[in-house]
């Protein structure tokens, strides 16, 4: 048989599990506990062994969300999570510890670029670099380095990562190389082609998609040699060497640290991520309509979005995505103000998050980046005026009419 499509393969993932009765969609298990008429099955599971034995760990209904997820990312294993961060904190503090050095883009999501904080308290240096210059990357590397951590496209100024050229000297220096592909999501970007380590995605954006689920999950490529990372427990160094890294991350961050997702919100993610591919076309076309008109705006100085031939990571964008993704950024011209602008649009709702089907847009100095202060701001690119919108699935002509009629 030939390589199925994106979509056929997410449609069809959950049948082919072979579940009771007929079933096409993987029921949800609300059992926390799981018994066994044999302890020794008991023991097993505690021993590593598949099974299920409490719900913080593990679950059949996470297990089968887990199982696409892992199909849509083309990986070796994946866990799924409580949010996107729960995923994104669990692989740092669980992997890395004191006395360490990551490596980070500077371009990074708001709550993101919080945690670097919280992880140099615990110990772990970091280094905030350019990440679409590869060399700036490569200067920051330490003697104690462990690994990379970059964003597809960042959050709100749609700065793309030397994605390629991170992968090779991740390879070479047998670093840890994550990437967090919520903005571009496995439709749009197999990070596998780039040698990544661990793929993290917030599952609450486009895979999900429908705004009313928090999810986030990492999928280990299989691509890194983790017999050579000396951060893994001599207790989990055992059976494939393969899934010593991603077993950690379940052990440390699930039973240890209870990030964990429950069977209702995995069964209602495993459900709307069966048209990711057609939300995405939609969300994507629209999105780079709305890019085109803008920037031809008289009170618009600037738009932020990867499918504008004026984006400086434009060809890296063309090669390595099916499509620009689904977020842009613009700012408006001096005396214009964006909070009047935002006041109204009609179609448009003033609200955080990304991926929704509705297109939702905010002021992004004073609200999801105003933790960070000016001076933050000013290095990440993000004017005092910038306005971020989540492009959705509406019909292009009205999401058009809407901006049109607000700008006017």
């Amino acid at each position: 048989m030939s390589e199925q499509g994106f979509t056929t393969k997410i449609v069809h993932s959950d049948r082919l599990l072979n579940l009771e009765y007929g079933a096409v969609h993987a029921p949800i298990h609300n059992s926390v506990p799981y018994g066994f008429d044999d302890v020794q099955g008991l023991i097993d599971v505690f021993q590593g062994q598949p099974g299920h034995a409490y719900a913080r760990q593990s679950t059949p209904t996470t297990d089968a969300l887990q199982h696409k997820i892992c199909q849509m990312d083309n990986g070796y294993a994946s866990l799924v999570f409580a949010s996107g961060m729960a995923a994104i904190v669990t692989t740092f503090l669980t992997l890395l510890k004191s006395g360490d050095h990551l490596i980070c883009s500077r371009f990074l999501f708001g709550n993101t670029n919080s945690v670097m904080g919280t992880l140099q308290s615990y110990g772990i240096e970091i280094t905030l670099v350019d990440a679409t210059n590869i060399d700036e990357v490569k200067a920051a590397k330490q003697a104690n380095t462990r690994m990379v951590f970059v964003e597809t496209i960042a959050n709100p100024v749609t700065q793309i990562s030397a994605l390629e050229e991170i992968g090779e000297f991740c390879e070479t220096e047998k670093l840890v190389y994550v990437i967090d592909n919520t903005l571009t999501s496995s439709f749009l970007f197999d990070a596998t082609k780039v040698k990544v380590s661990l793929i993290v995605t917030s599952l609450s954006k486009y895979v999900a998609g429908h705004g009313n689920a928090l999810g986030g999950s990492v999928t280990d490529s299989g691509l890194f040699d983790w017999q050579t990372y000396p951060n893994i427990f001599s207790g989990y160094r055992k059976g494939d060497s393969k899934m010593w890294g991603i077993n950690q991350i379940k052990k440390k961050g699930l039973r240890d640290m209870g990030g964990c997702m429950s069977s209702q919100t995995a069964h209602l993610i495993s459900v709307g991520s069966e048209t990711m591919e057609l939300r995405m076309e939609r969300q994507c076309n629209n999105a780079l309509a709305l890019a085109e008109f803008l920037e031809q705006h008289p009170k618009v100085a600037k738009v932020y979005y990867p499918g504008l031939e004026s984006h400086p990571q434009y060809d890296v964008a063309k090669r390595l995505f099916k499509k620009f993704g689904a977020i842009l950024s613009f700012d408006l011209i001096e005396g214009e103000d964006c909070c009047e602008l935002l006041n109204k649009l009609n179609i448009v709702i003033n609200a955080t998050h990304l991926g929704d089907n509705r297109t939702l847009a905010l002021p992004v100095a004073p609200t999801i980046y105003g933790e960070m202060g000016l001076e933050v701001r000013q290095k990440m690119g993000i004017s005092e005026t910038m306005v971020r919108c989540s492009i959705g699935i509406e019909n292009t002509e009205d999401l058009l009419a809407d901006f049109k009629q607000a700008l006017a």
